[in-house]
């Protein structure tokens, strides 16, 4: 740590503020008032922590929280507070975002700096009580503030800060069936809002289905023939984080189709009979895992159907 007299000189350079001149300022102890009589904002933090320090802080001048035209561009203790203690007796500032030198602070208080200003957006709202909140993550733990690229916010590399803790959906995310993800063209930020939801899984919508419907446009319907499962749930069926099955199904057909339509499979078409023979008045189809069939072969519109003729989903 730099001692007094030489952090007292370095504000008298970078900041070209001087109380009696450099050599005075440099040679002669300063009481601690005044460090800031001489030096103000980010000035004061800047003249130790620059472009020398370790850790890239001045790329925050790169970002939107370095852009001092705007009114709204929070300066060093917006974030860190004060932190006189840490400016007259070099021990920690009031927040530690990222453990160095000081251990950092509870994620409670740093998502309060934070949220002091980000907690006006809609898309925050939800923060308290949501998985992340709950489960003592910070913000700093997906974001940096401190660099000009925050990896969290490109598409290219939000994945990798995901997966950090989700390992699993990285696992399913390199499976032969997959959202392009690691092709860059859909994100987690696409389905899940990572500062809280109202929905189920961080979801960015309040269903599985409505935020599916998102991008499948196309299945939402309304349909004249409904298939019940696809509208209460898309994952009755799919698993949107990866599968070896296409398209991103939970298990092959006839199989999948078998965890509901577990009866026997039935028909009034007459024409059957030389198949299978009768019973009870209704004849009877062999089973589809007998036949060795697909039931999608027949059943072909399974999200649903507008057709007069469609009501099992036939066309």
């Amino acid at each position: 740590m730099v001692s007094m007299q030489k952090f007292l000189a370095a504000c008298a350079v970078a900041g070209g503020l001087i109380w009696g001149g450099a050599a005075e300022a440099a040679d002669a102890p300063a009481s601690p008032s005044k460090v800031t009589q001489a030096l103000t904002g980010d000035a004061v933090c800047t003249a130790c922590h620059n472009e020398s320090s370790p850790t890239p802080v001045l790329a925050i001048y790169q970002t939107k929280h370095g852009v001092k035209g705007d009114r709204r561009t929070p300066s060093c203790q917006s974030c860190h507070g004060e932190s006189k203690e840490h400016l007259t007796n070099q021990k920690a500032p009031d927040v530690v975002f990222r453990k160095g030198a000081f251990a950092s602070s509870e994620s409670k208080v740093q998502s309060a700096a934070c949220l002091s200003c980000h907690g006006k957006d809609v898309n925050r709202t939800r923060w308290d009580g949501g998985a992340h909140q709950v489960g003592d993550v910070a913000c700093t733990s997906c974001h940096q503030v401190h660099r000009a690229h925050d990896k969290v916010r490109s598409k290219k590399t939000q994945a990798e800060v995901c997966f950090t803790c989700h390992k699993d959906q990285r696992r399913d995310s390199r499976k032969i069936s997959h959202h392009p993800i690691g092709e860059g063209k859909v994100v987690c930020s696409d389905c899940h809002n990572p500062h809280g939801s109202a929905g189920p899984k961080l979801l960015a919508k309040n269903t599985v289905t409505e935020t599916c419907f998102t991008c499948h446009a196309e299945k939402r319907g309304p349909f004249l023939w409904e298939h019940q499962p696809v509208t209460e749930d898309c994952t009755n069926c799919h698993t949107p984080h990866g599968s070896n099955i296409t398209p991103l199904l939970k298990s092959r057909t006839p199989f999948l189709c078998s965890e509901c339509h577990d009866g026997p499979h039935h028909s009034k078409d007459p024409a059957a009979g030389s198949v299978a023979g009768t019973q009870g008045g209704l004849t009877a189809i062999p089973s589809e895992n007998y036949t060795g069939r697909a039931c999608l072969n027949c059943h072909s519109m399974v999200h649903g159907s507008n057709h007069p003729a469609g009501a099992l989903l036939h066309r």
